[in-house]
């Protein structure tokens, strides 16, 4: 009889991928909800956990979530129903299922979000916009390895904007970006920041970045970025991060054999264009 992983030895496979002391101070991450001593046969990964996706992982019996966004993400003071993080929780721990987050640690780890998406758009020299004192350690010292907050690489010859913008495109499986910048303006060097990564525009400034790609942010970061003469290109939050998602279900099924592990099915972007 095979014995299956538990919950501890999962995250611990987690905190060697995605180091929690990479994440930032204002983050929540590591084992959030859950018994370390539970056996682990499902798994689930998402974005965010969601009445669509919460229900999905009782439905299909998992036994752990890693969601990329914490939940809890602030204290909580009670948990009750009459609030919907309180109704997600007790839900969740009323089946049995557990919760990890990774967040930020998974943004800025060696094969994090952002090194991937800057991969995704055929960068080199791949680095980090604000490098970590964590040390690398087991994460290794290949291209893109070093450890910190963002990424930026440069293109391989000057593209206008409009080139960069398409390759998100194509690597996100999106059908539009917002942009701030014209078609036509050069490229050399690309920040990259998953999520809502406006306030690394002045830190990618700094590294010599003219485009900065990220999930969302402020208007008035848009018209600093204008202002400056840095192109931004914007993703949607949802689309800037549900690609590790999937790639990292792909890293846990091959990481525990004998686990069932997918990506959740029925999450999605709640924005929508019309």
């Amino acid at each position: 009889m095979t014995l299956m992983p538990t919950v501890a030895d999962i995250a611990a496979l987690l905190e060697r991928f995605a180091p929690n002391d990479l994440a930032e101070d204002w983050d929540n991450v590591g084992l959030l909800v859950g018994d370390r001593n539970s056996e682990v046969g499902r798994l689930m990964t998402c974005l965010t956990i969601t009445p669509a996706s919460a229900a999905e992982a009782i439905d299909r019996q998992a036994d752990l979530i890693v969601a990329h966004h914490p939940l809890p993400f602030h204290p909580l003071r009670r948990l009750t129903t009459d609030t919907t993080e309180g109704r997600l929780l007790l839900d969740l721990i009323a089946g049995g299922v557990a919760i990890y987050s990774p967040h930020t640690a998974f943004d800025s780890a060696a094969s994090g979000v952002n090194v991937r998406l800057a991969a995704g758009l055929e960068l080199g020299d791949i680095a980090p916009i604000v490098e970590s004192d964590v040390l690398a350690s087991a994460q290794g010292t290949v291209q893109g390895a070093a450890l910190g907050t963002g990424r930026w690489g440069r293109v391989d010859q000057p593209i206008p904007l409009r080139e960069i913008a398409d390759r998100v495109k194509r690597f996100l499986a999106i059908d539009r970006v917002r942009v701030v910048g014209e078609d036509s303006q050069p490229i050399t060097r690309v920040g990259i920041a998953c999520g809502s990564g406006g306030q690394l525009l002045d830190a990618a400034r700094a590294v010599g970045c003219d485009c900065l790609v990220t999930g969302e942010t402020n208007f008035h970061t848009c018209l600093e970025a204008q202002a400056t003469g840095i192109a931004l290109v914007l993703t949607g939050h949802f689309a800037s991060e549900r690609f590790a998602v999937e790639s990292l279900a792909e890293h846990l099924a091959e990481q525990l054999p004998g686990v069932d592990v997918w990506a959740s099915r029925h999450e999605q972007d709640p924005l929508r264009t019309v």
